[in-house]
């Protein structure tokens, strides 16, 4: 049975942080939207002005060489370190990171899966990872992100797409979001190999490359995983119509700020809108 101790550090520490300024949690006004086939997406619309992380315009220091050690909730073997996200939507949102510089747009290694593990045996949830700007990686050094979940809490508000292609064994040519999302069952995660061939596999499977023949990814993605199942989905652009995609937009969570061309969003659905940051063609 899971301990949550680090998910209940992580609230402690929160609690700390908010104290000294260190951390600055996102004020939002959720609004529910409702996509194809009756799924629920969460829209949350930023109140006041957009945090410097989500600003593209001008150069952006390393926030994590050194990491705030305020932040920091604790170390999790030898290269890596778990710290607070800054700036969360939820509270307890955390952040895998490696404590000395490797590239988010590089291969993730055994190692980094070994960390997740090692966290994920504690304290699970939606573990998510932006590969590249092109992903909506606001940082360019290695980190995964956690939002824990209580082992009866719903992973994300699109689970059961994701659980329905785990069914599948045939890919639709003709929507995006099929074609360009690689979906396979996880029996929990335990073995830092399998998690590392899965995860191989996949990147494989897109087009995405190997490291066997590549030095880096062939173009950016995006990983959403937990102890049922993992996915890797490859991407074109960051956003659309006023609207930055990461991992979470394909979870179902959306972020809309004043920029956000919300008009668009309701006329179009918001499965379009994740089409839209999709590769062209097959």
């Amino acid at each position: 049975m899971d301990s949550e101790r680090l998910r209940r550090r992580a609230l402690i520490v929160s609690e700390q942080c908010q104290s000294s300024g260190a951390l600055v949690p996102l004020q939002t006004t959720l609004s529910p939207l409702t996509g194809e086939a009756g799924t629920l997406f969460e829209l949350r619309h930023l109140d006041g002005a957009t945090p410097k992380h989500l600003r593209s315009a001008g150069p952006k220091p390393n926030p994590f060489r050194p990491w705030d050690s305020r932040l920091e909730v604790e170390m999790i073997g030898p290269k890596h370190v778990l710290i607070l996200n800054k700036y969360p939507v939820q509270i307890g949102h955390m952040l895998l990171i490696t404590s000395c510089w490797e590239p988010q747009s590089g291969w993730l290694r055994s190692d980094d899966w070994k960390a997740l593990i090692s966290v994920d045996k504690d304290t699970t949830g939606l573990w998510f990872f932006n590969s590249a700007p092109m992903a909506g990686a606001s940082q360019p050094h290695r980190h995964l992100q956690l939002l824990p979940r209580m082992v009866d809490e719903a992973i994300c508000p699109r689970e059961k797409w994701f659980r329905t292609r785990t069914e599948k064994t045939s890919n639709s040519v003709d929507d995006p979001l099929h074609r360009w999302a690689r979906v396979t069952a996880m029996n929990g995660l335990s073995d830092h190999q399998i998690l590392t061939q899965t995860y191989q596999s996949l990147c494989l499977q897109l087009g995405l490359g190997s490291p066997q023949c590549d030095h880096a990814p062939l173009d950016a993605y995006n990983i959403l995983l937990c102890r049922d199942w993992m996915a890797v989905i490859r991407r074109k652009i960051e956003g659309v119509a006023g609207f930055s995609v990461n991992a979470l937009g394909f979870a179902g969570c959306l972020l809309s700020t004043d920029d956000s061309d919300i008009t668009w969003l309701k006329n179009n659905g918001p499965e379009a809108l994740l089409r839209e940051v999709l590769p062209e063609g097959k």
